[in-house]
């Protein structure tokens, strides 16, 4: 078997990089050095022509965009390791889980970025365009810390869906979003953040970075 991940150390690749972890999957990285514009040479476009990290290439096949890659990861690795759930409802409710972190929170929090962040020009920015994105972030994560009020993890235990959605959440952290309203979120990222395998997938990205 053969399986390469290429990715950048504190970027949005780090979901894949905690999932391959948790798995505890053997796999080659490669890392990725964006301010080198390392995802647009011929090489990298001919595998993702997105042009973004992260990019899984297993047995040749190249695999992107961090929900079908954490989906796949979990149906054909995780369910031996307890990891993700067999076919059925349970298997739905993880699916769900990563799938709305992507869409409904991440695209919340992109036009957050998008009328707010320096990485965009001061002009283009638009104020009610961002306090519209931060009403709808914060409706995101009160529907999060009310799924998990009363439990430990998503579903039964921990799962690839945990993993996922916590490292979404660690990325809001980063930006500086305040949290601190949501207990029952803020306990459950704690749990995750305190098993080995996110432990492990942090200090080889902060060794990375400052490398």
């Amino acid at each position: 078997m053969s399986l390469t991940f290429y990715y950048s150390p504190m970027s949005t690749a780090m979901i894949t990089d905690v999932v391959l972890e948790e798995l505890d999957m053997p796999c080659e990285r490669v890392v990725i050095d964006l301010k080198k514009n390392q995802t647009h040479t011929p090489q990298y476009l001919g595998l993702n022509p997105n042009g973004k990290v992260p990019l899984l290439v297993h047995d040749g096949t190249p695999i992107w965009e961090s929900v079908a890659i954490t989906l796949y990861l979990g149906e054909i690795f995780g369910v031996a390791r307890g990891l993700y759930p067999v076919p059925g409802p349970e298997r739905g409710a993880a699916m769900k889980w990563v799938a709305w972190a992507n869409v409904t929170l991440a695209e919340a929090v992109g036009r957050w970025m998008r009328n707010t962040s320096e990485y965009y020009p001061a002009e283009q920015h638009n104020a009610k365009a961002a306090e519209a994105a931060t009403a709808d972030i914060h409706q995101c994560l009160r529907i999060l810390d009310q799924a998990l009020t009363g439990r430990d993890f998503l579903l039964e235990g921990f799962t690839l869906a945990d993993a996922h959605v916590n490292s979404v959440i660690d990325w809001l952290r980063f930006m500086q979003v305040d949290l601190t309203p949501y207990s029952s979120l803020n306990a459950w990222s704690q749990r995750c953040a305190a098993r080995p395998a996110y432990g492990r997938a942090m200090a080889r990205a902060g060794a990375a970075v400052g490398a």
